[in-house]
């Protein structure tokens, strides 16, 4: 590697690392101020730079809100696909992707603020549309999965199972929603295995899937 690759190389990695620096201090500040707007210059003390260093590397701050939804979507679309890929009986497919999500907010309660619409008042419309997507895509995968649990006779349900997969999205953004509400005190993920059971009775399996 030549010099001038190397000093490239080096330059990109470090605004890397400023970045993501940039977007944990971001995170961590909507938790640690909720219902409350951060402004450039609190992220900017919290990082240790300039805002005018902040705007070197993301032009505005719904752009760094942008790069986090994008963040929660690799993350949780990610292990969603894995679970999806895995072998595994159908509730046990329902019951991970629905953890998937709960846990990862209840790991990322500053995030948790923008899918839900909270940190972003007054921000860009296409922001609000981003973070619909996303929890229109957890229902996407699981409607697919309980019906095809649903073709494959493990599961039935006295209604529909596209309104079911609606009623699984509710509980979550529910879940969620309380996160923020209760300013993180009351866990996405909390008593799990009790609110489980009630959906696994909810949807009475022809034969054990677990």
């Amino acid at each position: 590697m030549n010099t001038t690759t190397k000093n490239k190389t080096t330059t990109s990695a470090k605004n890397n690392n400023r970045k993501a620096q940039i977007l944990q201090a971001l995170a961590r500040e909507l938790e640690l101020n909720p219902g409350k707007k951060v402004t450039t210059a609190n992220l900017a003390k919290a990082v240790g730079v300039s805002e005018a260093a902040l705007y070197r590397h993301f032009p505005s701050k719904a752009k760094m809100f942008e790069a986090l939804i994008e963040y929660s979507e690799e993350v949780v679309f990610g292990l969603i696909k894995q679970v999806l890929d895995e072998p595994g009986g159908i509730l046990s497919k329902i019951e991970k992707i629905m953890r998937i999500v709960l846990s990862f907010s209840t790991k990322n309660p500053g995030i948790t603020r923008i899918l839900l619409g909270d940190a972003l008042v007054g921000e860009h419309e296409r922001l609000r549309k981003r973070t619909d997507q996303f929890f229109q895509r957890i229902e996407t995968q699981l409607r697919q999965v309980l019906r095809e649990g649903e073709l494959q006779g493990q599961l039935k349900y006295q209604g529909n199972m596209s309104q079911f997969a609606e009623i699984l999205s509710s509980f979550i953004e529910g879940q969620l929603s309380k996160y923020v509400r209760t300013q993180f005190k009351n866990k996405p993920d909390e008593n799990w295995v009790a609110k489980w059971l009630f959906f696994v009775n909810s949807l009475k399996p022809s034969h054990t899937t677990r």
